[in-house]
């Protein structure tokens, strides 16, 4: 009962934080791109939420952990808090202020792309139990070299990235774009010293970076 508290609480404070970011900010409830976009969220986030509920609470369990143990984490997270925010504020006055004109088909496919993303993410979480919000391994922890983790080494910031490489263009804006550059920067440095932690801390982990020699897109990087 207590989880499914904070899973209320969580869902509860994703809509204010979305109207806030979105509708006020565009100073409309007639924004069908915060519709559509708000639908390619929402359905995935419910389809995981129950599955995790149901067949892993203890993986919901780590996701509600924030605070970081390692202290350039710290700074990270501090780094990636402001153009988090904007890509979803800067869409937002675009459509305010008639800035761009992103034709509907691109906006469309731009929120399937983001729902992948968030699919992604759902099989990371089926694949791995211990993918927690922070950077941290835990005594019983393992390494997983199965799934999407025989394809990169951090898939669910891979799933992460692409929902946040779409989602300007799923809001109708193309200025947003300019937010996400700075997004997969202050994730690549993350994921470095992430990388660093798991192979002074999680055995094996040495050996699985031999195996699989890409971190975040195949092939390229």
């Amino acid at each position: 009962m207590a989880l499914k508290k904070k899973v209320f609480i969580v869902m509860m404070l994703f809509l204010v934080f979305y109207c806030a970011f979105i509708f006020i900010a565009a100073g409309t409830f007639l924004y069908w791109e915060g519709w559509l976009y708000f639908v390619a969220l929402i359905v995935p986030l419910i389809f995981t939420l129950i599955y995790l509920l149901k067949n892993d609470p203890a993986l919901l369990e780590r996701r509600f952990r924030t605070q970081e143990k390692e202290k350039k984490q710290k700074m990270i997270v501090k780094a990636f808090r402001l153009p988090f925010i904007l890509c979803y504020l800067l869409p937002a006055i675009d459509h305010r202020f008639n800035w761009s004109e992103v034709p509907t088909i691109i906006v469309v496919v731009a929120n399937i792309m983001v729902m992948l993303g968030y699919f992604i993410v759902h099989f990371v979480f089926r694949e791995n139990s211990y993918t927690s919000r922070i950077v941290e391994v835990e005594e019983d922890q393992k390494v997983i070299s199965s799934g999407p983790y025989a394809i990169v080494r951090h898939p669910m910031y891979s799933g992460t990235c692409l929902m946040f490489l779409f989602t300007p263009l799923a809001l109708g804006s193309f200025w947003a774009l300019i937010a996400f550059v700075f997004l997969p920067v202050v994730l690549i440095i993350r994921i470095l010293n992430e990388e660093n932690v798991l192979q002074r801390d999680l055995k094996g982990y040495k050996e699985y970076c031999l195996k699989t020699k890409y971190r975040l897109i195949p092939y390229i990087w």
